[in-house]
């Protein structure tokens, strides 16, 4: 694979993955399925410490949801993007 498609928007490499994940943080909040489901990401969780490790503060609350076929998950992870004043 080359450089390109390693680091474009759709690959599956950390740095694109981060990216991903950025985007959709800067519209609105995110939950651990709907990463893996939307943005093919397998380890939000990973993803996010990385970009709180790159300065970005994003917080997290525990939800419970029901995937797609009908499971209910208890502690769910909902990350929201927050801003600190400047």
């Amino acid at each position: 694979m080359n450089d390109s498609t390693q680091n474009s928007s759709l690959g599956t490499s950390t740095h694109a993955q981060r990216a991903r994940l950025l985007t959709w943080l800067e519209a609105g909040p995110i939950d651990t399925i709907t990463a893996r489901r939307e943005l093919n990401i397998l380890a939000p969780a990973a993803r996010v410490k990385e970009l709180k490790e790159r300065g970005h503060s994003i917080q997290a609350q525990r939800i419970s949801m029901t995937d797609e076929q009908g499971r209910t998950h208890h502690g769910i992870a909902l990350y929201h993007l927050t801003h600190t004043e400047e």
